[in-house]
């Protein structure tokens, strides 16, 4: 009776985790369109030997390798096609997706470091173009502290199915 129910509950929860890393992935390219649109707007509204215009210059080169990230993600997806996942295939694709946020948010902390280091490159007197330094920094912060969030309450709200998983095996 118990290895039916899980057998029952092994594909529902399959389809609910993929059904996240679908919902995720339209959560970045709606953040990566409202970049695109914003920024690109004002790109082409700011001087180019402002901090401003390489805020905004960088939000666009930044998003537009985020919405290809999330439509190949929204690809990648088929929530209808893991219900005939094994238990261990399903505790396999649980955990390598875990390690992708996990990384990922790793990165996006190097991205924050980095854009301090832009920013304080662009107050140094030897620096030539510190307006394009300090707009490219303050563009890291940005993108890197929204994906730092992203990955991070991502991961936990993806690792519930963890122990939904793991419920099921033990």
């Amino acid at each position: 009776m118990i290895l039916f129910a899980a057998t029952a509950a092994l594909p529902a929860i399959n389809q609910a985790r993929e059904l996240l890393a679908e919902r995720g992935m339209a959560v970045l390219g709606t953040w990566a369109l409202l970049n695109l649109v914003v920024s690109g707007y004002h790109v082409s509204r700011t001087d180019a030997r402002s901090e401003a215009h390489h805020f905004h210059l960088m939000n666009v080169a930044w998003n537009v390798v985020n919405a290809l990230l999330a439509v190949w993600g929204i690809l990648q997806a088929h929530p209808q096609q893991v219900a005939g996942l094994s238990p261990a295939a399903s505790l396999s694709a649980q955990f390598n997706f875990e390690k992708i946020l996990l990384f990922n948010a790793g990165l996006d902390v190097a991205y924050l470091c980095i854009g301090s280091w832009l920013r304080a490159r662009a107050a140094s007197a030897h620096t030539s173009r510190p307006e394009r330094l300090a707009g490219f920094g303050r563009a890291l912060w940005l993108q890197g502290g929204f994906l730092l969030f992203f990955d991070v309450g991502f991961y936990f709200i993806y690792h519930q199915y963890a122990t939904d998983l793991l419920q099921l095996v033990q």
